[in-house]
Parts: C-alpha cells; sequence; structure tokens
C-alpha cells in the first residue's frame, strides 16, 4: 500500500494531471484520477492524507463521493469547483467538506492551503498519539460542560450521560479552545488564527463547524444553551452552562 500526501479527484484530467504535476515539484506527493469509481479504488489501495474533489464527475456527483467517503475515512477534503452559487459552498461543507475553493485557482495559493491543513491534521494527530500513549498513567482529566455531558481530553471525546461521542480533529480543537477560554467572547479572528492556524479559511468554515458541535452538545441546537453567539463578535461558553 503507498502513501500519498494528496489524491486530485477532477474528470478534466489536464487540471487534474497539472495540478498533481505541480504538488509533486514542491515535494507534496499527489496523485490524480478522473471519476467516481477510479477514486475509490485508489483510496482502497493506498493511504491518502487529504482530498481534492471536483464538484462534477461525469455522471456522478463530487457531493455523493464525499457522503461515499466520510462513511469509511476521516481526512480532509477540499472541494474544488467552478461552481460558484452559496447553496453549493453550503452543502459541501455540511456533508463534510472542510473547505471549498472557486476555480480558477492560483496554484501556489492551493498549494499554501493543502501543506497548511495538512500540517494541522498531523499535529493534530501527534498530540492524539502522545495523549493515548500518556492516558493509562495520567489522572482522568475532562471539561465539565453541563451535569450530564463533558469533554475528555485524553480520550478527544464527549462523555454523555456515560456514553462516549466522537469528535473530528478541529472540532474537538474547537472545542477545547473555547472551554479553555471560558467565561469570555473569543472572537472569530482568533479562533481562525488560533485554532485553525491557517489564513485561508473563511467565517464560513467556522460557522460549520459551529453548527455541528452544537449539533452534538446542545439539547436544542438552534436555541444553543452551552455555546452562545455574540453577534458580530464571536463565540462563548459561560462559566457555568446550563443542560
Amino acid at each position: 500500500m503507498e502513501t500519498f500526501k494528496v489524491l486530485m479527484i477532477d474528470d478534466d484530467e489536464v487540471i487534474a494531471q497539472t495540478t498533481a504535476e505541480y504538488f509533486n515539484m514542491f515535494d507534496v506527493k499527489t496523485a490524480y484520477v478522473t471519476g467516481y469509481d477510479e477514486a475509490l479504488e485508489f483510496l482502497e489501495n493506498n493511504m491518502v492524507s487529504l482530498l481534492l474533489l471536483d464538484i462534477n464527475l461525469g455522471d456522478r456527483s463530487g457531493f455523493e463521493l464525499c457522503r461515499k467517503v466520510r462513511q469509511d475515512y476521516d481526512i480532509p477534503i477540499l472541494f474544488i469547483s467552478a461552481r460558484t452559487s452559496d447553496d453549493d459552498v453550503l452543502i459541501a461543507l455540511n456533508i463534510g467538506g472542510d473547505d471549498y475553493i472557486k476555480k480558477p485557482y492560483t496554484l501556489n495559493i492551493l498549494l499554501a492551503k493543502v501543506k497548511a491543513i495538512l500540517g494541522r491534521y498531523e499535529k493534530a494527530a501527534e498530540a492524539a498519539g502522545a495523549t493515548s500513549s500518556t492516558a493509562a498513567a495520567a489522572d482522568k482529566a475532562d471539561y465539565t460542560l453541563t451535569d450530564s455531558l463533558s469533554l475528555d481530553i485524553n480520550t478527544h471525546k464527549l462523555v454523555a450521560d456515560g456514553e462516549q461521542i466522537s469528535l473530528k480533529a478541529m472540532e474537538y480543537k474547537l472545542l477545547k479552545y473555547l472551554l479553555e477560554n471560558r467565561g469570555r467572547v473569543v472572537t472569530k479572528d482568533e479562533l481562525l488564527r488560533d485554532v485553525w492556524d491557517d489564513e485561508f479559511i473563511g467565517e464560513g468554515t467556522l460557522a460549520v463547524h459551529i453548527r455541528h458541535l452544537r449539533e452534538k452538545i446542545e439539547p436544542d441546537p438552534k436555541n444553543p444553551d452551552i455555546i452562545k453567539t455574540v453577534w458580530g463578535v464571536g463565540y462563548m461558553i459561560e462559566e457555568k452552562a446550563e443542560g
């Protein structure tokens, strides 16, 4: 099984090949495929750290492929498309995409974004590994959100009434940062700078991650009691959230 940093999935072979060749020039090992079935076969036979995924894949859809990939893999997915409607962007983010890049794109900017995301996920994986290796010797540590809900920093999972709820790497980092700064408003710019460490991530991606977190921790996600929105500024968790 071969290891690749990036798999480019685009039905335009010229764009896919050009992008892959450019990334390989800068030591970001990249392969490309042009179809739905080809992408799934590649993922079954190779290790891939990140997907660049077009929405239009001939008679299949990148949205459909994203849903399928999300069932089996926890890797960052960046949508790349000439489609620019807000609806397409929201669908891409809501079904599990980490970001949405509009064509035409500049190769050096795309490469910088990919490197930033790969670095972020690699750091998160290293941190998770370090935590796992010391967990047996460490005292159980968690952050209490409500009487029945806590964040276990040893397992990086939510614990609700004794049941564990999995979090994606960025969901965990975002919630932990808000809890570490409990009692004050954390601005959107601060979250983008200190949690994502990526100047290219936008407020739309942040809002989607906040919504996904609320769906996991709030009794009524549309009327949140734990993660409060401070309009025009950012988000906060109060000193004592009621659940």
